[in-house]
């Protein structure tokens, strides 16, 4: 019996100040965001390829970006206002980040890392590469520091896509960006 008394009161005295210090300690953690953030790479699914030993080009671009979800929301056109300039993506601005030296619009784009903003319009995307990098929002958005601007169509698409997806896609020359979201897809050319 006292050696179960001592025991209880060990896992007493030692236990709840260690619980107490983890259940204070969970106050710090951030609080899951509703715009999870996601990858995509060019060649695409280029870490799975190199995982497995396939890869076959070396990569060549990478877009990280947060993923707004529509959630009933009408958001092309109204909570995200046609000629408005936008992160393309939630939280902050979208980084897109080159690892050779591309063409986008006409215009030779050095490797490195850039934002990439867009304005949308009813028939057109104006896709904006931009130096600024590390940004919230598009709220200290400075068109002086971008790179390239590039007026690309939009396309309707039947199923509405419920969060923002922006993904590379192989064309002859290069690649696509390509971004669907809502009823609205819109492809940027990349030439290597």
């Amino acid at each position: 019996m006292k050696k179960i008394f001592v025991k209880i009161l060990f896992v007493t005295l030692v236990g709840l100040p260690s619980f107490a210090l983890a259940q204070d300690s969970l106050k710090n953690i951030p609080a899951l965001d509703k715009t999870g953030m996601d990858a995509s790479y060019y060649p695409v699914d280029f870490p799975k390829l190199k995982m497995r030993d396939k890869v076959t080009t070396p990569l060549t671009a990478k877009l990280i970006y947060s993923r707004p979800v529509l959630n009933g929301r009408a958001m092309i056109g109204e909570l995200l206002p046609y000629g408005q300039i936008w992160r393309m993506g939630a939280n902050e601005a979208s980084e897109l980040e080159f690892y050779k030296d591309v063409t986008v619009g006409g215009k030779k784009i050095k490797k490195g890392e850039y934002s990439i903003y867009a304005i949308p319009e009813v028939d057109s995307w104006t896709i904006i590469i931009n130096t600024e990098n590390d940004i919230w929002g598009a709220y200290k958005y400075d068109e002086g520091k971008d790179v390239v601007r590039v007026k690309v169509p939009t396309t309707a698409i039947a199923n509405t896509v419920e969060a923002l997806t922006v993904y590379f896609e192989e064309a002859k020359d290069g690649c696509f960006l390509v971004a669907a979201w809502d009823k609205v897809m819109v492809k940027l050319p990349i030439q290597l």
